[in-house]
Parts: C-alpha cells; sequence; structure tokens
C-alpha cells in the first residue's frame, strides 16, 4: 500500500475515533442558566428538603406537582450527578445525592414560581 493512502486511511480512522468518542460522551442532564440548575428546555430544577440519603419523599399527588427529572434506563452516574430509584421503580436524576424535580406551575422557562414554596421547595444550584 502506499503511502498517502496508509496516510489517508490513518486519518480516517482517527476521525471516526473522534466522532465515536463525542458520540459516546454522556451529557449532562441538565445546564445552568441565572445560577439555577435548569432543563434543556429552561425549565427550572428544584430540591427538596424532605429527601434524604439519596431517596425521593415525593410520591404520588407530590410527583404529579412536582415532576422528577426523568433518567433513562442507560443514564449513568456522572461527576456530582447520579441517578436514584424511585419507589415506583423509575429513575430520577440527582445532583449532589439531592433528587431533582420540575414544578407542574411554571409555565415557561426560566419561571420560578416554585422557589421556597412551603419553605421546603428550594431552586436547585450547580
Amino acid at each position: 500500500m502506499s503511502r498517502s493512502k496508509t496516510a489517508s486511511l490513518a486519518a480516517a480512522a482517527a476521525s471516526l475515533l473522534v466522532a465515536f468518542a463525542c458520540a459516546a460522551a454522556p451529557a449532562a442532564p441538565a445546564t445552568t442558566a441565572d445560577g439555577a440548575l435548569v432543563t434543556s428546555g429552561g425549565m427550572t430544577l428544584y430540591t427538596l428538603d424532605k429527601d434524604s440519603g439519596g431517596k425521593s419523599a415525593c410520591n404520588g399527588p407530590c410527583a404529579t406537582a412536582w415532576p422528577p427529572l426523568a433518567a433513562a434506563a442507560g443514564d449513568a452516574p456522572q461527576g456530582p450527578w447520579s441517578v436514584i430509584t424511585r419507589d415506583d421503580g423509575s429513575r430520577q436524576w440527582a445532583y449532589n445525592g439531592k433528587p431533582l424535580y420540575t414544578y407542574q406551575k411554571d409555565a415557561k422557562a426560566g419561571d420560578r414560581t416554585g422557589d421556597n414554596f412551603k419553605d421546603v421547595w428550594h431552586v436547585a444550584k450547580p
């Protein structure tokens, strides 16, 4: 094989490895905006003071008002992000051990109507 073909094949292989590594790298389940953790759609994330030990205390009607930030079956912990199993068997993202939720009364990205609700719900901070 000629040197130019070998170099071309090596360059193509390197490009594929870089593309695969980028595609395989897990993305964080949330980002930050204005000092708060938010979903990819910009909805504010919250924590609940009653949660402890990496377990959610928000189930049933509570989880309807405060939907958990769902983790897919293939999602895995990364850095400060972890995945907990809820009482119903579903999976939920947690940040620094605190389960994360959105709030059904937040109508649009950037809303923070759940902050300090009943003095137990708080905007999640990075």
